[in-house]
């Protein structure tokens, strides 16, 4: 509104319309000018619908890399509690990768394992070589058989002589005392010990074969043994993946406390669960891949602390052994392992707290 002075002197007040009144001489207006536009028909393709739903999932999108970015710089900011917990979580899950690690390398000792769990048959006397090799080349058509080594009668005689020294005692003998000996190596990596006993079973029926030898006892240690580590392990792992998800739960609920007035407020305002959640989610998920690294870098130190001595303890077996660096399926699964851990230990910790927790 505004005053007005007349000629007379009388000072008149005048009025402006409403705000009513000018919008809908706006409106008045409005038909005029797109009337030609209204007479035309609607697109409706594709294009058209699709645009919104694009763009709708593009600011999804990034919302969600706003809030991924913000939780990291967040983290920046406290880089000796953001150390710590990704430290605790490293150790964690370094333990049950690492011995992993080296009951893996256990498969590059079968070599070794197949020579200590080899048959020996000793042939009867009147089997020839001849003999001896059409029967290796019978029993090498088995499926439970890996190699057969055939070792002649006088191939082990000139051995015997070389390795004894009784060379001049040897030679007085009218004729070889040693037999033929077929050695014969089981497919360990695919058969249980019982598999292998029956085998044995199998080959002493042979009528060529006088005594058949195997260190059945040993065998089945060696596998009860690695049965025990591998269930070890996988306990191990699981309480070890309890602990992270405490530790991580435990992290969020110090920062919800931290933030307990921000979310009232935003519940207050009609903030969702879901919008309230995200960062916390983030901020898991950012505690867990960095744990992740962390156990990498453990257990790659680990391994390259033993490789000199492991090389050295293999050199006195005469064996090219080396225990090598951490596997890619472990370098893989280490990171994306321990952001999930982080993630569901700060969704718990996150919906307890809206579980419980009272806008008014």
């Amino acid at each position: 509104m505004r005053w007005r002075t007349p000629r007379g002197g009388a000072v008149r007040r005048h009025t402006a319309p409403p705000l009513s009144e000018r919008l809908g001489q706006l409106l008045q207006r409005l038909p005029a000018r797109t009337s030609s536009a209204a007479a035309r028909p609607v697109r409706t393709t594709l294009p058209t619908l699709s645009q919104p739903l694009s763009r709708q999932f593009q600011s999804y999108l990034l919302r969600h890399l706003q809030t991924l970015i913000g939780t990291l710089g967040d983290l920046y900011r406290r880089p000796i509690a953001t150390l710590l917990t990704c430290a605790v979580i490293g150790i964690a899950l370094a333990l049950p990768a690492g011995l992993y690690q080296l009951l893996s390398r256990v498969g590059e000792l079968t070599k070794s394992v197949d020579e200590a769990g080899q048959i020996s048959l000793f042939l009867h006397a009147h089997v020839t070589t001849e003999q001896a090799a059409a029967l290796a080349q019978r029993l090498q058509r088995q499926p439970a058989v890996g190699h057969i080594e055939h070792i002649t009668a006088a191939s082990a005689l000139a051995e015997f002589r070389q390795l004894s020294g009784f060379g001049a005692v040897i030679d007085t003998l009218s004729e070889n005392p040693l037999p033929e000996l077929l050695v014969v190596r089981p497919l360990l990596r695919q058969q249980s010990a019982e598999q292998i006993e029956r085998l044995l079973g199998e080959l002493r029926q042979l009528p060529e074969v006088d005594q058949a030898q195997l260190d059945i006892d040993w065998l089945q240690r060696l596998y009860a043994m690695m049965a025990l580590t591998q269930r070890g392990i996988l306990i191990l792992g699981l309480l070890l993946a309890l602990a992270i998800l405490l530790v991580v739960g435990n992290t969020i609920r110090l920062l919800i406390q931290n933030r307990a007035d921000e979310i009232v407020i935003t519940r207050l305002i009609g903030g969702t669960d879901a919008f309230i959640r995200r960062p916390f989610l983030y901020s898991g998920l950012w505690y867990g891949f960095g744990g992740g690294v962390v156990a990498l870098l453990l257990v790659e130190s680990g391994l390259l602390a033993l490789a000199a001595p492991v090389s050295e303890l293999a050199a006195l077996y005469h064996s090219q052994f080396q225990i090598g660096h951490i596997s890619l399926s472990t370098l893989l699964l280490l990171p994306s392992g321990g952001a999930v851990l982080g993630l569901c230990g700060a969704w718990l910790a996150v919906a307890q707290h809206l579980r419980g927790s009272d806008p008014q």
